[in-house]
This record gives C-alpha cells, sequence and structure tokens, in this order.
C-alpha cells in the first residue's frame, strides 16, 4: 500500500520546528541528526547539527521533514508546500489552528469561519508553512 506523507524543508531549524509541531499536535517525534546518521562521513562538519529526517506522528497525522542539504541548491520557503487539517469540530479546529497561529504572519492568516461549504481558514505559521483548515458546517457565529 502507497501512503502519501507531506514532507517539509526547512533551513537549519526543522529541529525547532517539529518541536513546535509536536507541542501543537501532540504525537511522537522521531529526529535524525545527520551527525548521527550513516552518510555522516560523506558530509561537512558544519551539517553534522542539521536534521537528516525528522517524522512526527499523532493519530491519523503523520508528516516527515528534514534540513535543506543539498550542497549545490539554496531552499526557497514560499507556499509550494501546506498541510490540509478536515474533518473535525470547530472546537478541536480553534484549539490547533490558535496554537499553529502562535507568530503566524497576519497577513496571510484567515480566521476560522463558516463558510457555505464548511468551516474554512488558513494560515502560514511562524516558519512559513501554510495551513488549511476545513470541518463540517455549522452555526458558527
Amino acid at each position: 500500500m502507497i501512503q502519501l506523507t507531506p514532507f517539509l524543508l526547512f533551513d537549519g531549524n526543522c529541529a525547532e520546528a517539529m518541536a513546535f509541531y509536536q507541542s501543537c499536535l501532540g504525537g511522537d517525534l522521531t529526529l535524525t541528526k545527520v551527525g548521527d546518521a550513516p552518510m555522516k562521513d560523506q558530509m561537512p562538519p558544519e551539517q553534522h547539527r542539521k536534521v537528516a529526517y525528522a517524522h512526527l506522528k499523532s493519530g491519523v497525522v503523520a508528516f516527515s521533514a528534514a534540513d535543506w542539504l543539498h550542497p549545490r541548491r539554496t531552499p526557497k520557503q514560499g507556499n509550494t508546500v501546506s498541510m490540509y487539517v478536515s474533518g473535525r469540530t470547530y472546537e478541536e479546529l480553534r484549539a490547533l489552528f490558535d496554537r499553529l497561529a502562535s507568530g503566524a504572519d497576519p497577513e496571510l492568516l484567515d480566521d476560522l469561519r463558516d463558510m457555505p461549504f464548511g468551516i474554512y481558514g488558513h494560515l502560514a505559521d511562524r516558519y512559513g508553512v501554510h495551513w488549511f483548515f476545513r470541518g463540517e458546517k455549522t452555526d458558527v457565529q
């Protein structure tokens, strides 16, 4: 069975970002730094503190991440990666939305609200990752 796991790339702050997501979502976080990986001898020492692979699993939510390690390319933060949270009640979405909104860009924040198709919200968190929220239609004011 093929499973799709969203994957995020960070520019040296993967461990910090994944710890933040764990504080919001709960669950189990595993981190492997370059210096602890079999590939460490193939990487310069200044890369050893970076994360080679991280995985967060919390209930049905699971995603992976790493620090950017490509030697000849540079990362570009943008809206090419996003997370989609769906199917929860307004109260559950509200709590998660508020935690992820800590330090979020206010220009890229659409607060949770009732739309014709259901609950909708969007934010770009403090690391530039976009999160889209959708829940069942309610009578939220």
